[in-house]
């Protein structure tokens, strides 16, 4: 198999992966979104419905590209298969979060699963900015929305 081909395939497999995850837990959210989620007390700093699909869809797309770009990096490198296997979890606990909150309408439990996401993709920063500084800014969009969801998380908890 060529490299060109070898690298279509993995590039696709990782944009296969994280939609299936988005898909996942969009369809667990939409069990809630609804009802449950409108009748929750939430911030004034809440965005409006309509912004979390294009953000995540460009969330999904960047965690894709970060994992193909850390995926071509030479076998030898001794940070590439931790920062994949990482790359895995985060995506595991990313879907994890929407059914805790959102399919099991429970605001503490999607606290500490988003709380465990924010540490182990933030942790993920510095590891990619040592091996791939373009991986490491795609990355600092997922970041910084992580931690805007975490803290509206914990608001909705606080509240609620």
């Amino acid at each position: 198999m060529s490299t060109k081909l070898r690298s279509s395939l993995a590039f696709t497999g990782f944009f296969a992966a994280a939609f299936t995850v988005a898909a996942l837990g969009g369809w667990a959210t939409a069990s809630s979104v609804k009802s449950w989620y409108a009748t929750l007390a939430k911030p004034g700093w809440t965005p409006p419905g309509w912004v979390f699909g294009p953000a995540w869809t460009l969330l999904y797309t960047l965690m894709a590209i970060v994992a193909w770009r850390i995926w071509s990096l030479p076998v030898a490198n001794p940070e590439r298969d931790p920062i994949l296997r990482r790359w895995w979890l985060q995506l595991a606990l990313n879907g994890g979060w929407s059914w805790a909150f959102f399919y099991f309408r429970t605001p503490a439990a999607g606290l500490l699963v988003i709380g465990a996401l924010l540490m182990l993709i933030a942790s993920l920063q510095p590891r990619l900015a040592r091996v791939d500084r373009t991986a490491a800014l795609l990355w600092t969009p997922y970041v910084l929305w992580v931690a805007f969801a975490a803290c509206l998380n914990l608001s909705i908890w606080n509240r609620n």
